[in-house]
Order: structure tokens, then sequence, then C-alpha cells
């Protein structure tokens, strides 16, 4: 059956055509039932049980399935995802809807239609005669997709009736209006909320019930917040210039500020207090309003936690802080403003912990996210006693004017708090990392064992089996990606061979292989295990370039004289046999032993000197020797625990391979780029505004030093000059400072980007690429495609050359990467608190900036950095502490503490909250009397990671540092280091 419409449509040149749309109709759908005997069933498509239909529901007594609308699926999600509502109707209607709205829930529905134990039932409604409705004229979509909804549970319940067969469709929805309309049909209809409380031992559902609104305490009280603008006045108001939109960045440091990244204008808007905040959650999309010049601010210098335990309904106390005794210097000021609307929500499922309720018998609690830039979240469970010793999963689903907080609904706990494993996977939620088992589908792209190389294989590749190539790597490392040799030629120069594990020969474009690898983007390191990019068969076996065993490579082989002169350069893919797997310890006692001769030892030998002229030159030329605070942990073989914690040593076979690494990126960049010049996939290290160096100039010139920001080449002359003989910890300090001021380095497609912003800062080179470590990142496997048709061993695909899909891609790339970063910071913090578990000992710490209320500690040994205040609120202490904020000082008595002061403070950590343990940061030297009230820092381990790039234990398998990039932890917000807004590519 067919039914068709006709429209005509005129074109931008006035031309007038005729368009006929066709929908095709059919008689033959099934609907899904085993108990129907009409529709011409085929048993392998039997979905919707005839025994046992719809859960027990005491407002439904006889048996049913469930038709649900879309807004049902789209909000009550985590109810579905639980093993209890069964047999069920998913009109395509609803599908498709799902689709469009949110890929994150169209995901998690496919997954449970997937499952043949929930019997989901999918009813292509749009193509049956039956079912299938026009849209009426003036008849809203939304309107429409609600009657053919409407419908599809009418047509089941004539349908099953017509055989007398005793079963009812009953539509779900919490829409009053599509209820209403429903009842007057004759269609069975409940509200989600209250078809699960009439549920037979599914209490527990309630809790996870998404809470649009509910009745709040104080309902009829003044609002808290302004009224958000509706989508027409914020889309006429950015229109015409009165609004700017941006993204929400919320503050750790104080929960009443933060800041708006606008497209239009250079630098952050500064937003403040609650009105102005105005219901913003981090990440949103925002509307804001820049108030009139007169009235900009500057970033509060207070660290400001929310600690209330209730909600008094008075959001002023809090406020007066920020205003106190507070003038700013018209140098000083930045643009700030009040967000009045939201523009698109960018609301997640968030771990923490829960804090109850002071009133015994009460319901309603407060969630803490473990993420301090989130706000409490308001929830109801009857579960509180249970769920307040476990970590927990709350969804955020409204955030009315009248509450201090949003409100949302317990979706799942996670385990005991404190608990390793626990902890380990609120990281891993919280930073977004993909860390479920590889699926069978994904399993199934991967190579059969016993895996051998054939003719066929040697004879497409260069055969290097025959050169003394080897690994360095750190110990433990089973996924080793590069290889290296370094041989005479006749003519007296020196081949060097890079060999790159051939990553890409096993995974194919478009394979489920493939698309998860691009997903997951990168590996992620933690502390006492790692997060595969790939599955293990290829990471740590097939790909991996072990010593004395056969491996696919591509090379890139140079021919170099002894003053590290390049003079050729070759790309092909090889087979290689590695003559040894070394660490670089073992690599460096190889090259120190002058008895040992043999071909490694000279080729180490040869690398390493030609790795310090290669390293002489960039220096030379400006590239950045940055610092962070880099540690390693040494773990229990067992228990995977902490037992030791050091600073990490660097030896010359550190930097003797970086050398080669970062020779291979600009070597394989600038031939990428040569054949594909719209489509290369590249890397860039923007240059930092001058504005973001304001905390590193002030910093240095307040020890004596001037540090010259105008070009990176000045910049690394300055911070090498800045040395101190009293401090020996000095010129790191200001080097992790300066590491702060920097940008991120991004993944962008050559032709969506001008040249000259390829360059890359950090390491003063104009072109940069990732190509040495395919096993643990899926940019390097994308150059490596790009390489392989660049000579001639690989074929294209469409989407490679797609520099659309590949921009897309970047972005996905670059955030992975960053959550990668953040998750193993976080894994540090969290085995620094595993560490001091029944422990108390002194340390040498360093100041590394100054507060209004606190100061912030560093200390090297554990690359921790913590926060002692010197004044909370609510506490009074016999010491008195002066803030000069011009020197940005503090002062007590005689003693003055400075920025990059050498302290003694003692570290222990608090177990007495059982949910939130705070790691005790006390003032030992300089000793105050009196002074011990302001003493601790507070959060969970996940809550404060280590805010510089560091590498992880060198006891465990773990990634290693190929490249000297620059990664801050995020752009600079202190008061004088505003960053300046990046062009977006």
């Amino acid at each position: 059956m067919l039914t068709s419409k006709t429209f005509y449509r005129k074109t931008k040149g006035g031309n007038i055509y005729k368009v006929v749309r066709e929908h095709y109709l059919r008689d033959d759908i099934w609907c899904g039932s085993e108990a129907c005997e009409r529709c011409g069933r085929r048993n392998k498509d039997i979905m919707l049980d005839d025994e046992n239909p719809g859960a027990k529901s005491s407002l439904f007594s006889q048996p049913h399935y469930l038709v649900f609308d879309t807004n049902i699926i789209l909000n009550q999600i985590n109810i579905l995802e639980e093993n209890i509502l069964c047999n069920v109707i998913i009109p395509q209607t609803v599908l498709e809807e799902v689709r469009h709205r949110s890929s994150n829930v169209y995901k998690k529905l496919k997954e449970i239609i997937g499952d043949p134990s929930r019997k989901f039932y999918v009813f292509v409604n749009e193509h049956h005669k039956d079912t299938y409705i026009e849209r009426k004229p003036g008849e809203i979509v939304n309107d429409r997709n609600d009657r053919a909804i409407r419908t599809v549970a009418k047509w089941y319940n004539s349908h099953l009736s017509a055989q007398k067969i005793n079963i009812k469709a009953i539509l779900l929805t919490d829409d009053e209006d599509n209820k209403n309309k429903a009842e007057e049909a004759g269609i069975p209809v409940a509200t989600m909320k209250d078809y699960v409380s009439s549920l037979e031992n599914a209490g527990f559902l309630v809790d996870k019930l998404a809470r649009k609104d509910y009745v709040l305490d104080g309902e009829g009280r003044e609002p808290l917040f302004p009224c958000h603008l509706s989508p027409s006045q914020l889309h006429e108001g950015i229109k015409n210039g009165k609004f700017l939109q941006g993204t929400f960045l919320a503050s750790r440091e104080n929960f009443l500020e933060g800041s708006v990244n606008c497209e239009s204008i250079e630098k952050f808007v500064l937003v403040q207090g609650r009105e102005g905040l105005n219901r913003a959650v981090d990440g949103d999309t925002v509307a804001i309003e820049l108030l009139p010049e007169d009235q900009w601010s500057a970033p509060s210098d207070i660290i400001l936690q929310d600690e209330t335990e209730d909600d008094p309904g008075d959001v002023l106390d809090d406020e007066k802080i920020l205003t106190e005794n507070k003038t700013v210097a018209p140098a000083e000021k930045t643009p700030t403003g009040r967000i009045v609307g939201i523009i698109r929500r960018k609301w997640r499922q968030y771990c923490g912990i829960l804090q109850r309720s002071a009133l015994k018998e009460n319901t309603r609690h407060l969630f803490v996210p473990a993420e301090r830039k989130i706000p409490k979240v308001r929830i109801e469970t009857r579960q509180a006693e249970t769920l307040s010793k476990q970590r927990i999963i709350v969804a955020i689903d409204s955030w009315p004017r009248n509450s201090r907080y949003p409100l949302g609904h317990f979706v799942r706990a996670l385990g005991e708090i404190g608990d390793k494993d626990t902890e380990n996977e609120v990281l891993l939620l919280e930073h977004d990392v993909p860390h479920s088992r590889f699926s069978d589908e994904v399993l199934s792209f991967l190579p059969k064992l016993p895996w051998v190389i054939t003719e066929s294989d040697v004879a497409q590749r260069r055969d290097l089996r025959h050169i003394d190539v080897c690994s360095v790597d750190p110990p433990g490392c089973t996924d080793i990606d590069d290889a290296l040799h370094c041989r005479d030629l006749p003519n007296g120069n020196l081949e060097v061979g890079v060999h790159i594990a051939d990553v890409s020969h096993f995974i194919r474009p478009g394979t489920a292989l493939d698309k998860e690898a691009a997903l997951r983007a990168t590996t992620v390191y933690l502390v006492d295990k790692r997060i595969d990019m790939v599955p293990e068969l290829l990471s740590s076996n097939l790909c991996s370039l072990r010593g004395n065993e056969e491996r696919f490579a591509f090379s890139c082989v140079w021919e170099i004289d002894h003053e590290a002169n390049i003079i050729s350069i070759d790309y092909f893919k090889s087979i290689i046999l590695s003559r040894a797997a070394m660490t670089y310890e073992e690599a460096q006692l190889k090259i120190d032993d002058k008895t040992q001769n043999d071909a490694v030892a000279k080729s180490l030998r040869n690398l390493n000197m030609l790795a310090k002229k290669l390293k002489k030159r960039r220096l030379e030329n400006g590239a950045l020797v940055l610092a962070s605070p880099e540690i390693r942990f040494q773990v229990d073989s067992e228990t995977h625990d902490p037992i030791d914690v050091q600073a990490k040593q660097m030896r010359e076979t550190n930097s003797m391979v970086e050398e080669f690494m970062l020779l291979a990126n600009i070597s394989v960049a600038k031939k990428i780029l040569e054949e594909f010049p719209e489509c290369a996939m590249l890397r860039r290290h923007p240059e930092p505004p001058q504005v973001n160096f304001d905390p590193l100039i002030k910093a240095g010139r307040h020890q004596g030093f001037e540090i010259n920001t105008s070009s990176g080449k000045e910049l690394a002359k300055s911070l090498e000059a800045a040395q101190k003989e009293n401090n020996p910890y000095f010129n790191t300090m200001l080097k992790i400072l300066a590491t702060r001021c920097m940008m991120q380095a991004v993944y962008f497609t050559s032709g969506m980007v001008q040249e000259t912003e390829f360059f890359h800062y950090g390491l003063a080179c104009p072109i940069y690429t990732h190509f040495t470590s395919p096993i643990r990142r899926y940019a390097d496997v994308i150059v490596h495609r790009l390489l392989a048709v660049c000579v001639g061993a690989d074929a294209t695909y469409p989407d490679l050359l797609d520099k659309k899909k590949s921009h897309a891609l970047c972005h996905n790339l670059n955030y992975r990467n960053r959550m990668a970063q953040y998750a193993g910071r976080a894994s540090v913090a969290l085995n620094t608190h595993l560490f001091f578990r029944n422990k108390v000992q002194e340390e040498e710490g360093y100041i590394l900036f100054v507060r209004k209320n606190a100061l912030q500690i560093l200390i090297p040994k554990f690359g921790l950095e913590g926060t002692l205040y010197l004044s909370k609120k609510g506490e009074t202490s016999p010491v008195t502490f002066i803030y000069d904020e011009e020197e940005h000082t503090q002062r007590c008595g005689d003693i003055i503490f400075r920025s990059f002061d050498q302290v003694v403070v003692q570290l222990s950590l608090d177990r007495s909250n059982v949910q939130h343990e705070k790691l005790v940061f006390k003032l030992v030297k300089p000793m105050i009397p009196g002074f011990s009230i302001p003493s601790s820092s507070e959060g969970t381990a996940a809550d404060k990671p280590a805010e510089e790039p560091m590498e992880l234990s060198e006891e465990i398998p773990q990634k290693r540092k190929d490249e000297q990039e620059i990664e801050p932890e995020e752009a600079p917000t202190t008061k004088k280091g505003r960053k300046k807004k990046r062009r977006k590519y």
C-alpha cells in the first residue's frame, strides 16, 4: 500500500519545483505477541510473552504489555535498565525520537532491546496500515507523535481483544495532556511513578524515578534565583548582541564563582554569586549578559567550599565573604556578567556520597558529588542507612528557582566508601573513561591463534630481521610500541631506525574493533592497572615489540651524519626481530659499561650521542624544558596497595628515546601534510597569550628574577637562568608554574586550521603529529593509515580523506586524552590517600600560591598539592594573619609567607568521616604558637588530582613519556592569569 504527500519547494534562484514524498504501508507487520494467531508470526521472532506478560501491579490486575512514550524513555532510562519491566512495546515513532534527542539514552535503549530476556519489541507503527497517521494541518510534530503512540496502544488492545486474548496494552506517560487524551480514548494509562509504586517487591525502583519536580520545604518562600529567559528571548538577545553565548566553567576553589568561555570575546567572562550563576552547572551552554564596566570585578582570592548540611533558604551569608573588604584595582578587573538562561544542559550521572538528613525519618537527603565543580543534589531515598556507607551514582533532573540545590534521583550504588576497587570505579566514571570489557563483536575481529607470519606477509614488507633492533621502556611495560636501531654505513654516516608497532595491520577501518578503539581513543594508565584502548591480545602480544619475537612494524629510517644532520629518510612497512626489550636502567648500564661492545651496546651509544646533539639543537631553537612533580609508587605484588613512594629518576636513556620519537613524529608530520594538505591529522600547541604569564612574571620578580615571555626561546633562557643556591627546588617550582601558564596541546585536521597555527609552542617546531604510540593512541593509528597511503603500502578509504569527519574525530581524541590525564592524576591522588592510612609523617613542602585565607602547599616527594587554611568560615583562631593583596603574602608577626618559601608540614589522613576522608596538613615549620585550628586539605582522592603531568609507577605497566608536551590540568583562572580565548578549529 502506498500513501503520498505532494508539496512545492522554492530554490534560492527563485525556481519552484514539485516534491512528491511516498510512504509505503504494509499489512503484514507482526505485532510481536506470542499469543497472536493472526500476524503470521515466525517462532524465531517471538518477543512478547503470553504466559507472564507485565509485572504484577496493584493498578492493573490482568496480564498486560507496556507501551512507553518518548519522555518516559528519555527521563526514566535508569528504571528501564533494571531487569524488572519486561514485555514492552517500543513504537518506531518513539525509537526515532529518542535517537534524535539523546544518543546516550538511545544506546542504552538499544542494549535493552538487544537482550532477548527483557522482551522489548520494536513495533514498526509508521509503516503499518492500521497505525500510521498523517499529521493534521496546524498540528505540531510533538502532538502528532503523541497521537501516533496512543494509536499504537489502542490498536494493540483492539487487535488482542478481537482474538479474545486477555492481555491489555498499558500506555505509560508522564505528560498530563497525553494521559488525559488516552483516558478519553479508553486506553489504559498510568504515570511512571504510579505504575512503579504499584509494583510488587519493587520499592527500590521508586528511588530511581526521575524527579522533575516535587514539593519542597518552604515552597511558598521567595525564589532564590532569577527566572531563566525563554528560548525565543535568548535567541533574540544573542542575535541582536544583548547576550553572549558560551560554556560555563565552575570553579573548584570557590563554589560561588565560575566563568563563561564565549566565542565572541577574547577573555573569559567572570560570574559570581548565586544570582549571577543562576543554576548553571559545569559544562552547560549558557546565555550571559555582560554587566556595565563599572561593575566588573576580579576572581576572589578566597578558597570557599560549600559545607552547608541543610537548606535554610538563606543564600546571602556565603556571598558576603566574596565582597567583604574587597577593592579591585582597575587594571585587575575582568569582564563580568550574569547568566540569564540555559541554552543546553550538559548534565550527566555523577559519583559521590550521601549526606543524610538530620531528621531520622526523613527520606530527603543531599548528595555530595566527588567533583567539587558540581553542586550538591537533593534526592529522595528510603535506603539512606545503607547508601550512606557507599559510593553512589545520582542523576540531576531539574533545578527549581526556590531550591538551593538541583533535584535528582538515585541511579545505583558502586560499593563501600574507601574500598580501592570502588574508588577506582569512581574515578573512571567521573572522568568518563570507557572501561567495560570488550564486546564479543569487537573480539571477533581479532586474529585467530596461533598467529604466524606467512610468506605472503614477508613479500609485502621489508625484512629487517637481520638488524640488531632493541626497545627501551619502563620496567614491567608490556605494550611495547617502539624499537630503535643504529648502525654504521659504508660512507661513514649512520643509519638510524625507529620501528613502530604496525597496529593498523590488525585494526581495519570500519570494523567493530576500529570503532571501539576510536571511541576509547587512548589507553588510560592508573597506578595499579591500565585500561587498554585495544584488546590485550594486540596491546600486550601481537602488536607489542617483545624481545626475540618476530613482529610487524612501520619503520622510519634516516641516514644521519655524526653531527646529527639528516641526509635522507625512508618510510616502509617491515618485519623486525627485537634483540632485547630493555628497561631504561638496563639500557643505561649497557651504555656506561665500556666492557660491553656487542652490536646492541654500540647501537645504544651512537643513539645516545646523536640524541644529545638533537636535544641541544632543539633547545637552541627555543624548545621548552618544563617540570612537573613526578613520582612513582612501589606497589605490593599481591594487594597492589602502595607501600613506598619516591621521586622519579630520569636517565640519559629516557631523553635518548624521547628525542628519536620526537624526530619520527616531526618527520612523519611533514610527509603526510605534503601528500594530504587538507586531511592530515596533526597536533599543535598554541602560544599562550601574554596575560597567562602574569602569575609567573610576578612570582619571578618577587624572587629577584625577570622572566622574559616575549617568545618561547626567551622564556626558556629566563627559566634556566632562574637558579637559587639556597633553594635547589626553586627552579623546578618556577617551571611547574610556567607549565600552568600553557595552553592545551590538541589534535586537529590540517584543512580546518590556518597553516600559521600549526606551530607547536612547547617543542618550538612548525609541524608535529603523533606516530610513535599506536597501541595506546588512536590518533597514531590514523597517522599510520595516512602514511601507508603515502608510501603505497595500503589503500585509502572515504572517511580517511573526509576532513569534516576527521575534525569530529579530533574533538573526541582531545576530550578522551584530557580525561585520561585527569584519571591518571586522580589515581595518583587516591593511592596517596591509601599510602597515608595509619601513617603520620613530616615532609618538606613549598608554598605554590598564597591565598587570602589559605596557603597552597606542594609536597614534591608525593607530587601532592594541598590547601592549608589560615582561616575558615565560622571558626576563630588566636593567631592573626594579614594578607597583602598586592604582594600576595601572608604575615603573622615577624613571619612572612611568600610563594616558593619552604615549609615543613605534618601529613596524616583523617578518616573520622567515613564518607569523606581528609588529608590533613599541619604547619610544623615555621612554628607559630597557637596556630592549629585550620589544618585540613579537604576532599577525597578523586577530588584533588595532582595538577601537573606526571608519570606513574615504574613498578607497574605504564605509558612512557615519548614527547615533551605541555598538558596543564586547566587553563589558568587565577586572579592575574585569566586565559585568552582559544581559537576554535
